[in-house]
């Protein structure tokens, strides 16, 4: 009879949560394939060779010991994708997170105006274009023509060709292109702390707004402070048709070339889609460890 009354308990339970199931079903349908799906794939397909015109040939750990060994842009790669990283997700990280509670101190017809025009440039499709008229080679660009015009240089600087300076441009207009997302995550966390918390740390003595952060904000908001730290990985981690805007494909000296523009060369231009899915799975599983690093950063066992 209690095994009865266990099962028909957990019958009913499950007929009570069928409107939820059906709710969620379009996601994990969606989420299963376009996104679960294509992982194993490229995983299973990366240890073969596939050009999409003949049929799949097994060659083991051939395109793994390609990449590591055999792949002399790889390493440009791999170097230039981590310092996008290691630069842009902290540094755009620590930007949103302050602008958003500088803005959040403003009127709230002021702070919605504020949140639109930083989210702007998240929205607007090729909105990097301006960077370009900024930095052309000739002396119309506008950088190249304020120089020019206060004698600090005599001829036109090819900014975007030149080795020197391409990084640290791309890395610029990535900041100003990834912290939409993470400043409208850092809003909202901020507007969602109770105001009674920081009427109680008045009384438990607390005396100034960075007691107020340390012990108060950061700690209430760590999980939209984790989305938007993940936000931030992801889109360091995937400059690729950036890079290839501002830089071209390939860029000079590979300065500006990432691992997402060596997967795009070798999966839409050569075809060779059983290395694209080593490239993609080492891209995987590098983004798949800072997701790690940075859960245990923030304390998170989610």
């Amino acid at each position: 009879m209690r095994l009865n009354e266990k099962s028909s308990k957990k019958g009913g339970k499950i007929y009570d949560h069928i409107p939820l199931y059906i709710m969620l079903a379009p996601f994990f349908i969606f989420f299963f394939l376009f996104t679960a799906l294509p992982v194993v794939s490229s995983i299973v397909l990366s240890f073969f060779r596939y050009d999409m015109v003949s049929s799949p040939s097994f060659v083991q750990l051939s395109n793994y010991m390609r990449l590591f060994l055999d792949d002399d842009v790889f390493p440009a790669a791999v170097k230039n994708t981590l310092v996008f990283a290691v630069i842009t997700g902290p540094t755009g990280f620590c930007l949103s997170f302050l602008l958003a509670w500088f803005v959040n101190e403003f009127k709230r017809v002021s702070r919605s105006l504020l949140s639109f025009l930083f989210f702007v440039p998240t929205l607007v499709g090729n909105s990097y274009f301006i960077w370009l008229i900024a930095f052309s080679g000739d002396s119309y660009g506008y950088v190249n023509s304020l120089l020019l015009s206060t004698g600090l240089i005599t001829d036109p600087v090819l900014w975007l060709k030149d080795p020197r300076f391409i990084m640290p441009i791309i890395i610029v207009v990535q900041l100003w292109l990834s912290m939409g997302v993470s400043f409208l995550a850092n809003i909202a966390g901020l507007q969602n702390v109770s105001t009674q918390m920081y009427e109680a740390g008045s009384i438990d003595g607390i005396r100034n707004r960075w007691q107020e952060l340390w012990y108060i904000t950061l700690p209430s908001m760590k999980h939209m402070l984790l989305f938007g730290a993940v936000i931030q990985i992801q889109s360091s981690f995937s400059v690729g048709y950036l890079s290839m805007a501002l830089a071209g494909f390939p860029s000079v000296e590979h300065s500006a070339d990432t691992v997402v523009t060596h997967l795009i060369d070798v999966g839409t231009i050569r075809y060779e889609m059983g290395y694209a899915s080593v490239v993609s799975v080492f891209l995987f599983a590098l983004m798949a460890i800072s997701r790690i690093a940075v859960g245990k950063l923030f304390g998170s066992d989610d």
